[in-house]
């Protein structure tokens, strides 16, 4: 058996509100290490171009789009990851699937946790698609599904670029968290094959995995426009990781957490806007992206000075 680990994010643009990147795992027979799961459970699970009931699994750009593209988001993440977790708080959702954040979420003003979830898929139908789900995977042998999250807020944010002196300082601290979970969490001794969504134009990850994971030996084995892979020497298991451009839409583990990253920043957004509209009446909800971002900001200063926030607390410089 070899563990299939997807690796994306949400949330790197905006100028309000966390990032979030997140980890989906789950173990399968190694003839199917390489396999597309989305053919492998397909009696389950589409992608967006196909059509019918079974559930949406792809890029969260493709799954967010219209106007029930939360409720699809929704759909997804608690069907195929967190089924035994619905209906519940906020707070309790990411107590489960992102521990680590969550002393950071809590120093926020902004973040209650109180919002209920899920937001708008019903539960009933959550349930019967979960069965499905899990009816398929159980079929072809793939199972142990397992994801886990990291945010990082406007303070915090604002502190790794000064740090690092660029917005790559935030993805590489994510993912290092994120592999030193799984390294911890995966029982041994299967393999595990990390998939990773490529950060920008960036080709080599070698000093940024070793960082990482100091007490092993990162050896590349490609580093190329369309893929870079790494093995990494000195565990009790073999463990590759290839970073790739657009893996979201060709790795379904990949696709699940960039959904899963998706949907926690979304509903955190909502408490975020929730947050200022009790302050500032008729303020219109923002998505936190450059432009819109500048109309909000302007709108909450003079509430963020009166409470005593500092615009670093707020705002994400770059």
């Amino acid at each position: 058996m070899t563990w299939v680990v997807g690796v994306d994010e949400a949330g790197y643009g905006p100028n309000l509100g966390p990032f979030v990147m997140s980890v989906v795992a789950c173990r399968v027979p190694d003839p199917l290490a390489d396999a597309d799961l989305w053919h492998v459970l397909r009696a389950a699970v589409r992608r967006g171009a196909d059509s019918g009931r079974r559930l949406l699994v792809d890029d969260s750009k493709v799954v967010f789009c219209g106007g029930r593209g939360l409720e699809a988001l929704e759909r997804g993440v608690f069907s195929a990851l967190w089924p035994p977790l619905a209906p519940q708080t906020l707070a309790g959702l990411l107590d489960h699937v992102c521990p680590e954040s969550v002393a950071e979420l809590r120093g926020e003003p902004w973040y209650r946790g109180v919002t209920v979830l899920p937001l708008h898929a019903p539960h009933p139908e959550l349930s019967e698609a979960a069965g499905c789900f899990t009816a398929a995977c159980g079929g072809a042998g793939v199972e142990g599904w397992r994801s886990q999250s990291v945010m990082v807020c406007a303070r915090r944010f604002n502190a790794l670029l000064d740090e690092g002196g660029s917005k790559g300082t935030v993805l590489a601290t994510a993912l290092a968290r994120l592999l030193r979970w799984s390294l911890l969490s995966l029982p041994r001794p299967d393999p595990i094959a990390f998939w990773i969504d490529k950060h920008g134009g960036r080709n080599t990850y070698a000093a940024q995995v070793q960082d990482a994971l100091p007490e092993t030996m990162v050896v590349a084995r490609q580093e190329r426009l369309n893929r870079s892979v790494y093995d990494v020497l000195g565990l009790s298991r073999p463990v590759t990781l290839t970073f790739q451009p657009r893996a979201d839409a060709e790795h379904f583990c990949v696709a699940l957490a960039s959904m899963a990253s998706k949907y926690l920043r979304e509903v955190l957004m909502r408490e975020f806007n929730g947050f200022w509209q009790t302050h500032v009446p008729g303020l219109k909800a923002t998505a936190g992206y450059p432009g819109d971002a500048a109309r909000y900001l302007a709108a909450i200063q003079p509430v963020a000075r009166r409470l005593g926030l500092e615009e670093a607390a707020i705002w994400r410089r770059k």
